[in-house]
């Protein structure tokens, strides 16, 4: 896909990133992966995004990789576009960029690099080299490690044509107004908070409407309901949600690091769609948080 129609497509609408399936001893499962895609893609979002945070890319062995990717392109048939996660070091993230490119991904997503901290300009000459290293789109994430402001994303924009998007993991709503009116069009702009509905508002009044739902996985119908009622103005709804749903959910989700990962697994498991455990360093949520989880799945009705 060509990068400024890439952007177009994540312009509007709401976007998801796919757990990725393992079996009980830990193995990639691309059989249950690519159910998975092909079960998602009808629902309707923009854009699903392979070997993601949500997806466990931190965890995958490089050999993983590219059978992960591969099998959500196969598994979309063209009905969704696929974009795969990238980070680590400079030529590690090359390496898997350009992998993602030739297996047929749509575009890039540039996942925090590492634990060790860097600076701007470091970080900028990253997100560089792999936006030079490929044709497709790039869309560059501010989480943890991975900061840039606007004069760097200048910079960067004048630099990498296809550069075509930032999403916001920090949750700096300064940083992230000033990122989009020094940028304007120039950028697609999406939301990346962990349950990011909890923010949807805000940055919807901002002029980011699109974000990425982690609860997509397991109750699709529900995700795509909050955003629309977020795009609507429609407030009774996205309380009743946030209230009946949204709430609860994130108590159960803040009380073990990780989490943000391992309640996504347990509510496709709760709805007959197991991926699998998590890999470690992650734990799975106890059976208590699980039932926990089911009865507020339970109240939502079907999918």
């Amino acid at each position: 896909m060509e990068p400024q129609a890439l952007k177009a497509a994540l312009s509007s609408g709401l976007l998801s990133f796919p757990v990725t399936d393992f079996t009980a001893d830990g193995a990639f499962d691309a059989a249950g992966y690519a159910r998975r895609l092909e079960w998602l893609a009808p629902y309707g979002a923009s854009a699903l995004f392979a070997a993601g945070g949500t997806g466990e890319f931190f965890s995958l062995a490089p050999d993983e990789y590219g059978a992960v990717v591969g099998t959500a392109v196969e598994a979309s048939a063209g009905q969704v576009p696929i974009i795969a996660g990238t980070g680590c070091g400079t030529r590690l993230a090359v390496q898997l960029a350009r992998q993602a490119e030739a297996l047929g991904a749509a575009g890039l997503l540039v996942l925090p690099h590492y634990l060790t901290e860097a600076d701007e300009e470091g970080v900028a000459r990253h997100v560089a080299a792999i936006c030079e290293s490929v044709g497709i789109g790039v869309i560059v994430y501010n989480r943890g490690v991975c900061r840039l402001g606007p004069d760097s994303l200048a910079r960067l924009a004048d630099r990498c044509p296809n550069l075509i998007g930032f999403k916001d993991g920090i949750g700096d709503l300064e940083l992230m107004l000033r990122v989009r009116r020094r940028m304007g069009d120039r950028f697609c702009y999406l939301g990346g908070l962990p349950t990011a509905e909890f923010f949807a508002s805000a940055y919807n009044a901002i002029g980011v409407p699109v974000y990425s739902s982690a609860v997509f996985n397991f109750i699709p119908r529900t995700a795509l309901d909050f955003y629309r009622a977020v795009i609507a103005g429609d407030d009774a709804t996205v309380n009743r949600l946030m209230d009946g749903f949204f709430i609860p959910y994130a108590e159960i989700r803040k009380r073990r690091a990780g989490y943000a990962v391992s309640i996504v697994k347990a509510g496709a498991r709760l709805v007959g769609r197991d991926a699998g455990p998590v890999r470690t360093p992650l734990i799975d949520c106890t059976a208590e948080e699980c039932a926990a989880l089911g009865a507020l799945i339970e109240a939502l009705g079907p999918q």
